[in-house]
């Protein structure tokens, strides 16, 4: 007879903060993870996440004064979550965004628990948050990369990575893998990334005394899953997909139908402005894209470094936008994990995480 079988899991260290839940839900933009999905995340007790890219508002994001709306719009989904929640709140800022700077300096300073960032590498984010409790947490797609953003940081700034998410290439989104690499992921599978990066991450904890919890993402999908990283050494996962289908999530029933119709022929590899492969389903805007090529752009604000209106394909704000509204759906980019067609059913916030931590906790006893 099992005598001592486990009953909850380990809480997810970051420093002195703790999530008490392993599972930190993805920033999904443009405004899938807002303060609706954050706060109900957070008040199960893991991380909920407010992606901080497009919450200006159409109005505000077709004006020249770009960077105050989406300012506003951060600070506006911060304060809504504080107000539904104690738990954990973070959020999730592109590098690949204009006014990247901005938003963390931003969100630091209106108290984030934590900054979690990818889409590029965040080599200055320890100078936005200075002076504040914030947690910094760069997105990783390689061992090389985590040493050199822990160099990077150590050396200028006398700071380590307060945790690390390691994501592969079965995530949605964009992706830091090459369109070869995406379409092949097995060549690229998460559990050898994560153990080149915890070899890299106990390299440094033992040489420095300190620690820095490994977060696992990308394809992640139920409890099984969870149990087999945190068995790998991950102190936590990131989840993104599962969550879209849920009550809390802001986006319409058109928009989360999408994910509970799909199929496994319905997800493409796409190319996106922000310069990177990105993992989307197939609506009609995606397949019109195919026919008829590169669209004409009228950019009138520039929410990307990296866009180029000469030769981007498409206007990814306006597209990423469209998903929000129920009649625009089909004329939207809709990102998604590699699992979505596993998505079954809209369910309650509480539904999936007790789901998810009554499988891990199954699994690993």
């Amino acid at each position: 007879m099992v005598k001592n079988m486990l009953k909850t899991l380990a809480s997810l260290m970051i420093g002195d903060l703790e999530i008490p839940v392993p599972i930190i839900q993805g920033g999904m933009g443009t405004r899938v993870s807002t303060a609706s999905l954050a706060s109900a995340v957070a008040n199960c007790g893991g991380g909920g996440t407010i992606a901080s890219v497009g919450l200006g508002g159409e109005a505000g994001m077709a004006k020249s004064d770009f960077i105050k709306h989406s300012r506003d719009g951060l600070i506006r989904e911060m304060e809504k979550a504080r107000e539904l929640s104690n738990g954990v709140i973070g959020v999730n800022i592109m590098v690949a965004l204009s006014n990247f700077e901005d938003l963390a300096r931003t969100a630091a300073q209106k108290g984030a628990d934590y900054i979690i960032s990818g889409a590029g590498l965040p080599l200055r984010l320890p100078d936005f948050v200075k002076g504040t409790k914030t947690k910094i947490i760069p997105i990783v797609s390689s061992g090389r990369v985590a040493r050199l953003m822990i160099k990077s940081w150590k050396k200028k700034y006398d700071r380590f990575p307060d945790a690390i998410v390691v994501e592969g290439p079965l995530a949605g989104g964009h992706l830091g893998f090459s369109a070869e690499n995406v379409e092949n992921p097995e060549d690229n599978a998460l559990e050898e990334i994560v153990k080149e990066v915890l070899d890299v991450t106990n390299e440094y904890e033992k040489e420095n005394g300190i620690s820095i919890p490994v977060i696992a993402a990308g394809g992640i999908f139920d409890g099984k899953d969870i149990a087999r990283f945190l068995k790998l050494g991950a102190k936590g996962v990131q989840l993104g997909t599962r969550f879209v289908a849920t009550k809390e999530c802001s986006v319409p029933e058109e928009f989360k139908q999408k994910y509970v119709e799909a199929t496994e022929e319905d997800i493409v590899i796409i190319k996106s402005p922000v310069g990177l492969p990105g993992r989307a389903l197939g609506t009609k805007f995606i397949k019109d894209l195919v026919t008829n090529g590169k669209q004409k752009i009228i950019c009138k604000y520039k929410c990307l470094k990296t866009c180029d209106v000469r030769t981007a394909p498409y206007c990814i704000a306006k597209h990423m936008l469209n998903a929000v509204h129920s009649e625009t759906v089909e004329d939207s980019l809709i990102f998604a994990g590699h699992n979505v067609y596993r998505v079954k059913e809209i369910v309650p916030v509480k539904t999936l995480m007790d789901e998810l931590v009554k499988e891990t906790i199954a699994c690993l006893a």
